[in-house]
């Protein structure tokens, strides 16, 4: 666990938005409220949409039978902060430059919200709390979930990395021998969470080859 870890730290902003593969969110969660950090959540009108469709369950729409859903699926029923706010709330405290945060992931994250960042719009609170992370200079970490990816992708992914944004791709690696799409999923999640400098996702790092003429 790093030494910005705990409910002393500022927030981590979670915008979750309606790209397949919602499991890297429910781990980040997991992990962070483990870690005993806030984290402000906010979840794009798709992805309810998105809930039904891979998990056959509804995600509330009541913000405080959301913050237990969540922490229901990622096991955490205790530990840590979660507050989670309305896409439509653009009056939100995330929706300010001057509500002081960690910074912000974006896990899943689609290309329609990936083209709208690129464009400079904010037409939901997700899309409005991303954009005051680049105007503010704080960190704010994408991880795209599609494939293949087009020309106009590609460009805007680019756009938006010459803006400030970290792109971290839904790659797992394997030197770290993963036995379970839990383990998978924890190190592209892992990944995206350093670029916060945030260490709370036990994770067998990279250590380096052995010594010269070491099998």
């Amino acid at each position: 666990m790093g030494v910005n870890s705990g409910v002393n730290a500022r927030p981590v902003v979670l915008g979750i938005t309606g790209a397949s593969g919602l499991i890297y969110a429910v781990r980040a969660i997991k992990h962070l409220l483990t870690a005993g950090y806030q984290v402000d959540l906010v979840a794009s009108k798709a992805v309810y949409t998105v809930w039904q469709a891979e998990e056959q369950v509804r995600l509330p729409g009541d913000l405080e039978q959301q913050a237990l859903f969540w922490r229901q699926r990622a096991g955490v029923e205790q530990g840590g902060i979660l507050r989670c706010h309305a896409w439509g709330n653009i009056g939100a405290t995330i929706a300010s430059g001057s509500f002081k945060t960690q910074g912000m992931v974006i896990m899943p994250c689609s290309m329609s919200t990936v083209g709208k960042l690129a464009a400079g719009l904010s037409s939901d609170l997700l899309e409005r709390a991303a954009d005051v992370q680049l105007k503010e200079g704080k960190p704010l970490v994408l991880v795209p979930r599609e494939t293949p990816l087009s020309l106009i992708h590609l460009r805007n992914l680019t756009t938006l990395a010459e803006a400030g944004a970290r792109i971290v791709p839904a790659i797992p690696a394997w030197y770290h021998r993963p036995q379970t799409i839990e383990d998978l999923v924890d190190f592209v999640v892992a990944r995206a969470l350093d670029q916060l400098d945030v260490d709370c996702v036990p994770l067998n790092r990279w250590q380096g080859h052995g010594a010269a003429g070491e099998a």
